[in-house]
């Protein structure tokens, strides 16, 4: 099984600590004959497409006659998903973890074994797409061409391929997924507000940050939010609520998602996902951007040629039908950040349900970088701070948040980075309180909420989106014309050519911004938050329709997923209470939880 075309090692800017844990042991299945003493030693060599082989030291090739050497070819040491969840030694940035288990192979391998519907073995496909991916698709074609493309095209252009191309049967952005999230979010957090849990509540959607916590700081478990992230709800809507319309179990359903994270595959092969009567996972497969991408390569499908009906509102629509139970609204922008918005709707949220949102006053303050950004929500009839948020993506900032919640919150911070800093820094506070124990009452408080990501720049930004295009240049890296072709310089006809435009390396800011420039398109970048109408404004809706269709929507979702009672008036609202029986439910759809992973590996015991 071999590792995904899309996968790419670059610059790990943000790797934490390297591990001596992260280590596959092999077992040699191919053991060469035993050789005399005084034979020569082995070399490896590597050809041009990459294989790796075992020759003797004097380069000797064997031609098939006896007492020749012989050039071996090496077998590859290949990393299984199962392997580097067994690992609890390292934590590197997203593209860096090798997986083979979940790819655009498997898809397409499932895709093609998948029997026709009339069989009782047919399983449903349906995939559902992040609209960062679509963000950073929609990026790639406009820097090719002279006009932008929004959300909704690309979206369009991608459930052609899919339903026509590779035979999905449906296709969904996971803006209500994320609509969803952000309602229970919200619930969580007033929750914890009533003592129902600790403060502050830290973000749980990106599986990184969750994967660190778990591995490096455990004391940080508590805080963060037991609320699932949009995919793992998207699978839950998919097996548990749509499947159920569709006449369909949970194992009669293949969902496979789309995300801008490699660590989205290790998120959804966690076992708290995994259906234990059916034996199946919420999300069958996650492949990124640029696996998605290589799948329209490979089949011949240009992603620039425009498709019927591509300019229609997003759902639900004026042609939408009145009796489609499976129909999701489409391209929910919740303002904010391209990440999720999970702050500026916490902060909407708050807002909305104050006595006097009038008198509510939000600022923000940059505290190094716009990564790294704090939000003071102020009741100015009071003068008094009512709630104070962080905005916190990559893990050199995530390391400063960590100490700083755990010193606010008393605990004492574990191993890694943000551990090893922990103590120099406590005495340097200690010294400053014996100079000053006043402080502002804005100083004193601690956050009550933090949004985190692990990629610098957020989501939009993630390890498996794609790179900046890279066009042909006639110029060296020194900037003077170069006739190469006169030069003599071509290509090696052996060498295989990348799948792929190769661009920059990860992490381009300004490749970023035109990916954040096209997330928003005809939106301000980002739009401002809280929204001006006190309500959120759906990407091509007016008035905030969309977000009332989406709010109706989710509680009957609730209502019909948790079997609660409805009301006299026959909708649910998310933040509702229910009876006992229909929380639990609720609790353990909607929701999740967080283990210690603890390393059996002693570093002394280690051999290099």
């Amino acid at each position: 099984m071999a590792f995904s075309g899309a996968l790419t090692l670059t610059d790990l800017n943000d790797f934490i600590t390297p591990s001596q844990a992260c280590i596959k042991p092999v077992e040699q299945t191919n053991k060469p004959e035993p050789q005399d003493l005084g034979a020569a030693s082995t070399q490896i060599q590597v050809d041009s497409s990459g294989s790796y082989y075992e020759v003797s030291a004097n380069g000797a090739i064997s031609t098939g006659q006896p007492g020749e050497s012989a050039k071996q070819k090496l077998t590859t040491a290949e990393i299984s998903l199962n392997d580097c969840l067994a690992c609890s030694g390292c934590i590197t940035s997203a593209e860096s973890v090798l997986i083979t288990m979940q790819s655009h192979t498997e898809v397409l391998n499932f895709l093609q074994a998948n029997p026709p519907p009339p069989s009782s073995s047919h399983k449903v496909p349906v995939i559902s797409i992040a609209p960062q991916c679509l963000a950073s698709l929609a990026a790639s074609i406009s820097s090719t061409s002279s006009r932008n493309i929004s959300l909704l095209q690309v979206l369009r252009r991608v459930s052609a391929f899919c339903r026509t191309v590779l035979g999905f049967e449906h296709v969904y952005d996971t803006t209500f997924a994320r609509h969803i999230s952000l309602a229970e979010h919200a619930k969580e957090f007033t929750e914890r507000q009533r003592g129902e849990g600790k403060l502050p509540m830290l973000a749980s959607a990106c599986p990184g940050w969750v994967c660190y916590a778990e591995k490096t700081h455990a004391e940080m478990l508590p805080f963060i939010s037991t609320v699932k992230s949009p995919q793992q709800v998207m699978g839950t809507l998919v097996k548990e609520w749509l499947g159920v319309k569709w006449g369909k179990q949970p194992d009669q359903i293949y969902h496979v998602t789309v995300m801008p994270c490699y660590d989205k595959k290790l998120e959804a092969s966690r076992q708290d996902f995994y259906n234990d009567i059916y034996a199946t996972r919420d999300v069958d497969c996650v492949i990124t951007t640029g696996e998605l991408q290589l799948l329209m390569q490979e089949k011949g499908w240009d992603l620039s040629i425009p498709v019927p009906d591509e300019n229609l509102p997003p759902r639900p629509h004026p042609g939408t039908p009145s009796d489609a139970d499976d129909t999701l609204p489409e391209l929910l922008m919740h303002p904010g950040t391209s990440s999720g918005s999970y702050l500026h709707s916490l902060v909407a949220a708050l807002t909305a349900s104050a006595p006097n949102p009038a008198a509510l006053e939000l600022t923000t303050k940059t505290v190094r970088t716009a990564d790294y950004e704090e939000y003071i929500l102020t009741d100015t009839a009071r003068g008094a701070v009512v709630f104070r948020g962080a905005k916190c993506y990559g893990f050199r900032n995530l390391q400063n948040v960590v100490r700083k919640v755990g010193r606010d919150a008393g605990v004492q911070v574990g191993r890694g980075a943000a551990g090893r800093m922990a103590g120099l820094r406590a005495r340097g506070r200690a010294v400053r309180r014996g100079a000053g124990a006043e402080g502002s009452a804005q100083e004193e408080r601690g956050y009550d909420y933090v949004e985190v990501m692990a990629c610098p720049g957020g989501c939009v930004n993630g390890g498996g989106q794609l790179r900046p295009v890279q066009h042909a240049k006639n110029t060296d890296t020194e900037g003077f014309e170069r006739d190469w072709a006169a030069s003599g310089v071509q290509m090696d006809v052996d060498e295989p050519l990348p799948a792929a435009p190769v661009g920059p390396k990860w992490g381009d800011k300004e490749w970023t911004r035109k990916v954040e420039t096209a997330y928003w398109h005809t939106l301000p970048t980002p739009p401002p938050t809280p929204p001006a109408e006190g309500a959120p404004v759906a990407f091509g809706a007016k008035g905030g329709s969309g977000f009332a269709y989406a709010d109706t929507l989710a509680g009957r979702v609730l209502a019909e997923v948790t079997g609660a009672a409805l009301p006299p008036e026959g909708s649910a609202e998310w933040m509702a209470s229910l009876d006992e029986q229909a929380e639990e439910r609720r609790r353990k759809l909607f929701r999740t939880q967080y283990r210690e992973v603890e390393s059996e590996v002693v570093g002394l015991a280690v051999k290099w």
